[in-house]
């Protein structure tokens, strides 16, 4: 009977913190063989421990960051498009055209519109999509 043995794949950021707790530890043993320094070999290895500690938490916030970041730019995207959606749906608005822009959750409506109760009609319609915060109305009012 053949078996097929596969390695387990360690995730990339494991190996990274590894790769880091490495040059970390790397940087406590330089230090240990400082004669300046005063400190017991147990103070300073706990001393590059607590360093490396740090290290990987600022790390894992980089991450934490950058992840957040990707995340609400999807969901812009989302607002955005589902903005634009519900314009399109209009028969007033469909033929309109309206710029939306998107950032954080606030949205920006540039354009032309043919009177003000279709201005305010965009603006109603960008306001009711979810993850809208707050809506810019900057619809010029151009009659046909």
């Amino acid at each position: 009977m053949n078996r097929i043995h596969s390695k387990p794949s360690i995730p990339r950021h494991l190996t990274r913190l590894a790769l880091l707790g490495l040059v970390a530890g790397s940087f406590g043993l330089v230090a240990c063989s400082n004669q300046e320094d005063e400190r017991t070999v147990g103070q300073q290895i706990d001393s590059s421990i607590s360093q490396t500690e740090r290290n990987a938490a600022e790390a894992k916030a980089d991450m934490a960051a950058a992840t957040s970041s990707a995340a609400d730019s999807v969901n812009d995207a989302a607002i955005t498009t589902a903005i634009k959606a519900e314009l399109a749906r209009d028969s007033n608005l469909s033929a309109m055209d309206i710029n939306v822009d998107t950032e954080a959750g606030r949205v920006m409506l540039r354009g032309s519109a043919p009177d003000a109760v279709a201005r305010d009609r965009a603006y109603s319609l960008a306001t009711g999509v979810d993850g809208v915060v707050a809506v810019n109305n900057e619809l010029v009012i151009k009659p046909n």
